[in-house]
């Protein structure tokens, strides 16, 4: 999927190679870098203020978009209910995003190698010793940093609630 597609829209959705080589203009410039990554399947406030807390520790937020197929394997066979491309396309429409990018590997550790981000953002779900990618950032060079809220929403609980109002 590519911008000319949605020209409308606020950030890019790039592929590996293009995301790569516009992450090294960005940098280039003196931007510091920062990684969010998430299924983002029914997005809610707990989405938006995670994506702006991670927008605060630098100047170029790339998020990256888990798969149909990975959603599939993480939050089951009914899920996602939203297609990826729709879900890159939501996130690329969020003011302080500024890439986007969907990632085919069940972790976002390939992703953190290519573009070696200063910062790698994850929820209050963690803590900066339960990041699973924790050493690969550091290994890249960069930090792992907790943004957001209480992880008081998610999707999982939207659907549980809508499933018992039936």
């Amino acid at each position: 999927m590519t911008q000319e597609r949605f020209s409308n829209l606020h950030a890019p959705i790039l592929d590996r190679t293009r995301l790569v080589a516009k992450v090294a203009v960005e940098r280039r410039k003196g931007k510091r870098i920062v990684l969010a990554n998430g299924c983002f399947d029914l997005f809610h406030v707990g989405h938006a203020r995670y994506l702006a807390g991670a927008k605060e520790l630098g100047d170029c937020l790339i998020v990256g978009v888990n798969t149909d197929e990975e959603v599939k394997k993480q939050k089951g066979a009914q899920r996602p209910f939203t297609p990826e491309n729709e879900r890159a396309e939501v996130i690329s429409s969020i003011k302080c995003v500024d890439l986007v990018t969907v990632f085919p590997e069940p972790t976002v550790e390939e992703l953190i190698r290519a573009i070696r981000p200063d910062f790698h953002a994850k929820g209050t779900d963690y803590t900066t010793e339960t990041v699973p990618e924790r050493n690969i950032v550091k290994e890249c060079g960069g930090q792992v940093a907790i943004v957001g809220d209480p992880k008081d929403h998610s999707s999982t609980e939207i659907i549980r609630s809508v499933n018992s109002e039936k």
